[in-house]
């Protein structure tokens, strides 16, 4: 299986190297010098991860092949694809893989029915569940730990306590 574990950025210098968004809790294992990543737009790789570093809080990394700013330039916004087991899962069992969440059916803490998680979405700060309801409409779920309280893999379910307003605009308080 594939996941999306970066987004090429802004070349920096002049030696090749690129600064990479983050789309794994583990680059340390994903990203690291000799991985072989796996490109969005396919015509853009494959790529091996030469050298990497962090400088002023962001990844910086270097490929096989580019050597120069202009050849580091045309990469920008390329994705970066790793192949990973489909029955791996994180070492941390707080942490799940965006195809383990993805289909499962969200239910509120007292058992109402939401939907089921259709996609989901990376933001800087925190992920969205991004959840069809059973009318077609999608609702935007935070995912954090007073929101969503449970992931039971085994029962293919997330439950939410959503606040008042997130699932239904008329409950927001004012």
């Amino acid at each position: 299986m594939q996941l999306v574990v970066g987004r090429i950025g802004r070349a920096h210098g002049i030696k090749g190297e690129v600064s990479v968004e983050v789309r794994t809790d583990e680059p340390e294992l994903r990203l690291a010098p000799g991985a072989v990543l796996v490109t969005d737009p396919a015509s853009a790789g494959p790529l091996t991860v030469e050298t990497g570093r962090v400088h002023s809080g962001r990844l910086m990394l270097r490929f096989a092949g580019v050597k120069d700013r202009t050849g580091a330039e045309a990469l920008r916004n390329v994705l970066l694809i790793a192949d990973v087991d489909p029955d791996e899962t994180p070492e941390d069992p707080e942490e799940f893989y965006d195809h383990q969440l993805v289909d499962l059916d969200v239910v509120t803490t007292d058992g109402t029915e939401v939907g089921r998680i259709k996609e989901i979405s990376h933001l800087p700060f925190h992920d969205l569940l991004v959840v069809e309801r059973p009318d077609g409409t999608e609702v935007m779920v935070p995912f954090v730990a007073e929101i969503v309280p449970e992931i039971d893999l085994e029962q293919q379910r997330a439950v939410i306590d959503p606040p008042p307003g997130l699932l239904d605009e008329a409950e927001a308080e004012q």
